[in-house]
């Protein structure tokens, strides 16, 4: 296998691993559709919080990295990492738009012999049933004459512990060869490789991952509506039994669940199970709860100070996480829209994600009649509200 190697999609998940790439000295062409991005990042502005601007400035300057939108860069290489966005569509189901579109392009492109590895979030038996059958269909290559791995990515962004190089990394191949090419590719900038016996595992332990997280943060989201009822702090809680040492470990309550992976993959999960005729009532329980959760917070809403009409409210933070300005999948979104469709005067204060929607971000102050944290910046001066109530979608009572 030589050095050269195209990354497809340059946000959250391919950034991050095209800087880790070209460190372990990795010819390194970037792909995205994005010019915007694109742009951005050959300015040395970073689009995202995980990398700052002087990592962009010397990937930028690395004779080993090239960045652009030209498929055709594919035929330079002989490793392509796919690292687009899988998400649900408008009714809610899985949508592989996005990543068929990419491979479509790919296998106008591909090299005999290259190494095709996914690294987004798909249903188990995805990556065999159908990455194999779009490259052919779009290409001159039989089956024998590439290899297909899986290596679902696990990033968190702004998570100061744990990124690229340290995180375990697990490995599919569609046959054996394919599990070692990609297993000798990782292991040159990632410390720790776990090989998983089939795709199917590999794909389902991301999945499983983030349903894990998904149902136990709708478990404390139902959790804490009942501390509130009996005028209990349920951060106090938490924290409580956050000092057992074993069998247990916390999670917190919020508006709902944003962002691209722990609303969407379990979605993924439950539509395969359906279409096997398995059950999936605890994830379709979980999606249920959390897409409740807004609602009540408008009705807490009207409990501190009546009817809404015509009330002046200023939603507080609008991302789907702290510190971030990733706003996919944000239950804001469902949140301002509720409120509006009681009448209220609604505006929002994120200085991180500035623009949204058409609207843009409005400072803090004391001119309304209620104000909602949503999303707990650590930059936010909540002392600039003054007197206007705070209803606290975090959990404090």
């Amino acid at each position: 296998m030589n050095n050269k190697l195209a990354v497809v999609g340059m946000g959250y998940v391919g950034l991050p691993l095209a800087i880790s790439a070209v460190r372990a000295g990795y010819e390194t062409i970037g792909i995205d559709l994005d010019l915007k991005k694109i742009d951005l990042i050959n300015q040395g502005i970073s689009p995202i919080e995980d990398i700052t601007n002087e990592e962009i400035s010397q990937l930028t300057r690395n004779e080993l990295f090239r960045l652009t939108t030209n498929f055709k860069k594919i035929e330079l290489v002989n490793v392509i990492l796919i690292c687009v966005p899988t998400p649900l569509g408008g009714d809610r189901m899985p949508d592989l738009t996005i990543l068929e579109s990419a491979l479509i392009s790919i296998a106008q492109h591909l090299n005999k012999g290259s190494l095709l590895i996914l690294e987004s979030t798909v249903a188990p038996g995805t990556t065999r049933n159908t990455l194999a059958s779009i490259i052919m269909q779009n290409s001159h290559l039989k089956v024998n004459d590439f290899e297909i791995a899986f290596s679902p990515e696990r990033i968190d962004p702004l998570n100061l512990n744990w990124g690229v190089e340290n995180t375990p990394k697990l490995v599919a191949g569609l046959t054996p060869k394919a599990l070692e090419s990609a297993v000798q590719f990782y292991s040159k900038f990632v410390k720790t490789i776990v090989k998983c016996e089939s795709l199917e595992i590999a794909e389902s332990a991301k999945l499983l991952e983030n349903t894990f997280r998904m149902i136990n943060i709708s478990f404390i989201n139902e959790f804490s509506i009942l501390c509130n009822r009996l005028g209990i702090d349920v951060i106090k809680v938490i924290n409580a039994a956050s000092t057992k040492p074993y069998g247990y470990m916390p999670f917190y309550p919020s508006v709902g669940i944003g962002g691209h992976c722990i609303p969407v993959d379990p979605l993924y999960l439950a539509h395969k199970a359906k279409e096997v005729g398995a059950p999936h009532s605890f994830i379709d329980l979980a999606d249920a709860i959390n897409q409740q959760m807004p609602g009540y917070f408008v009705n807490q809403a009207i409990e501190m100070i009546g009817n809404l009409k015509r009330k002046r409210i200023l939603v507080v933070g609008i991302s789907y996480k702290p510190n971030v300005s990733d706003v996919r999948e944000t239950s804001v979104e469902i949140l301002i829209r509720n409120l509006k469709q009681k009448g209220a005067h609604v505006s929002w204060h994120d200085d991180l994600v500035k623009e949204w929607k058409g609207e843009k971000s409005v400072d803090l102050s004391s001119e309304y009649d209620l104000a909602i944290l949503a999303t707990p910046h650590d930059y936010l001066d909540l002392t600039k509200l003054d007197d206007v109530p705070i209803l606290n979608t975090r959990g404090s009572i």
